[in-house]
């Protein structure tokens, strides 16, 4: 019997789409997944080149190459690593060796070569600066001089000066001569400076900050800085004026035409006449190892930097010395269980610890004032001694205050080493007839030296630079008599790197201070290296 062709049609299941491939996902999924982690890698990838090529324009612009180079270089090494699939280790490494060479390599490398030069007071920028602002010396408005519609105008947060000469408007700013922006057919002072924005003049009246940025400011008439600046003492007319120095360019010469004194550039980065007087601005050259042999020549500098420098070695070794002796003895004492109360007490001792530095040496300083201070007149009968005053019991002083607040970590040290020694080896040594004395100088002390040593060179490292505790507590005084920067007796070398910098004020020498940075940097690391050489050998005691 045949079956119609119809009920066949009916009754035959609906066709099939082909099977996938086992394990792969419906084309829908797969395609959102991989669209989602493209975008996201295009929007990180978009905000990292972002950052980075911000940071490399702003090198650029301000013409430092080297930093330009080394932020296109990282930039790169970073979308290299992060969006590929190569190098998967630099993924995790590549952070840290960036911050190595930005906070590490960099700053080591630029501090020695600024100790080959002679940054510092009067000489801060090229030679074109310097010319400028010898310039800029002695100004006086040219008489000839018409008085100029003027407005101050911003860019990019730098101002400078719009005028209106006879219909043309001309802008510029302290590093850029002025220049034909546009023209108008108004008489007074431009109100549309294009490409500048002009600061509305009752901003300019009411911030007296930027009425003396503004009084102060020079725009410079062309490139020939014997042209003159306008200058403004309003904010609303300009005049140009011109200074009584003429540079030649040419001779390399700065001419006082009043006097007909004439200055030489010369090497040693200064405008300097034949009678050896030189111009207050100079540049920044390379003068060698100028600055190494002024360490080392220098009369009026040797002598108080040797005591510095002493007094920096001493400081460093009984900073951890003293700190260290009574932190073993104090955890020998606290580690005998015949000891009642041995969780307060060592509470109690490790206070200093926990308590603020700073604060402690601001309360050690008023204790020990000679008039008013607890230690006068609680210790030592009311007696006028003058702790502060006088360079020994000053010394004497910031080396109490830095024993008593560093003497709890040594504490805790000693006391995690004592608990970790072997009780198997002090039983047999008091068996066989040891003493308390021969067990601390043949074992005790031995193997709490292989734990604690090299803790002990990275403290003399920190005690060596180490100037916190002896600026709070007394800046570093008493004052050293006739030391040409403001070096006292219980300066150490990091602090008197600090004043020869001129940052906390007076002149600043930032190319000797950073050769004296560079002697202290080999000197502690020698030191460092021949410690940790010397402690391989109490190895041997494990």
């Amino acid at each position: 019997m045949s079956v119609p062709q119809g009920t066949l049609s009916e009754s035959a299941p609906p066709p099939q789409p082909p099977l996938s491939k086992p394990g792969a996902e419906p084309h829908g999924r797969r395609w959102n997944g991989l669209g989602w982690g493209f975008v996201v890698k295009l929007v990180l990838m978009a905000i990292v080149n972002a950052f980075g090529l911000m940071g490399v324009f702003a090198a650029v612009q301000a013409e430092s190459w080297i930093i330009a180079t080394a932020a296109a270089v990282l930039l790169i090494a970073a979308d290299v690593v992060y969006f590929t699939k190569r190098a998967l280790p630099l993924k995790y490494l590549l952070p840290g060796l960036a911050f190595l060479l930005v906070f590490q390599v960099f700053i080591f490398g630029y501090t020695a070569y600024i100790a080959f030069t002679n940054y510092g007071a009067g000489h801060v920028g090229s030679q074109e600066q310097a010319v400028a602002a010898a310039l800029a010396q002695g100004e006086r408005r040219v008489d000839t001089s018409p008085s100029y519609p003027l407005a101050v105008v911003e860019q990019g947060g730098e101002y400078g000066f719009a005028i209106n000469d006879d219909g043309e408007i001309k802008a510029g700013a302290v590093d850029r001569p002025l220049e034909v922006v546009g023209e108008t057919s108004a008489t007074g002072a431009p109100t549309d400076v294009p490409g500048w924005n002009v600061v509305p003049r009752g901003t300019f009246l009411g911030d007296p900050d930027l009425q003396a940025v503004v009084v102060e400011l020079r725009v410079p008439v062309s490139d020939d800085p014997n042209e003159g600046s306008i200058r403004t003492r309003d904010g609303s007319t300009g005049a140009v004026y011109l200074s009584t120095l003429e540079w030649d360019a040419a001779a390399q010469t700065i001419t006082d035409t009043a006097s007909g004194t004439v200055y030489t550039a010369s090497d040693s980065g200064s405008f300097v006449s034949e009678d050896g007087t030189a111009l207050p601005t100079g540049w920044v050259v390379n003068v060698g190892f100028d600055n190494f042999l002024r360490l080392a020549t220098d009369p009026g500098l040797l002598e108080p930097l040797a005591l510095v420098t002493l007094w920096t070695f001493v400081w460093a070794t009984l900073s951890v010395l003293i700190p260290f002796i009574m932190g073993l003895v104090v955890a020998l004492i606290f580690n005998d269980p015949r000891v009642k109360g041995r969780k307060i007490l060592r509470t109690l001792f490790i206070l200093p610890y926990a308590f603020p530095a700073f604060m402690s040496a601001l309360l050690f300083r008023g204790m020990f004032n000679a008039e008013f201070g607890v230690i006068n007149e609680f210790f030592f009968g009311g007696a006028n001694i003058d702790w502060l005053g006088d360079p020994w019991l000053a010394r004497i002083a910031v080396l109490f205050v830095n024993v008593w607040l560093t003497y709890p970590y040594y504490f805790l040290v000693c006391t995690g080493a004592l608990q970790a020694l072997p009780s198997d080896a002090l039983e047999a040594a008091s068996i066989d007839g040891a003493g308390r004395f021969r067990q601390f100088r043949a074992i005790v002390l031995p193997l709490v030296l292989v734990a604690t040593a090299p803790l002990l060179i990275s403290s003399f490292a920190f005690s060596f630079n180490n100037s916190t505790i002896i600026f709070m507590f007394n800046s570093g005084g008493p004052a050293i008599p006739g030391a040409p920067y403001a070096l006292g007796a219980t300066d150490i070398l990091i602090s008197a790197i600090w004043a020869i910098s001129g940052v906390s004020g007076g002149a600043a020498d930032y190319g000797l201070a950073s050769a004296l940075s560079i002697l202290v940097f080999i000197v502690v690391g020698v030191i460092s290296a021949l410690a940790f050489r010397q402690t391989r050998k109490l190895e041997e005691y494990q």
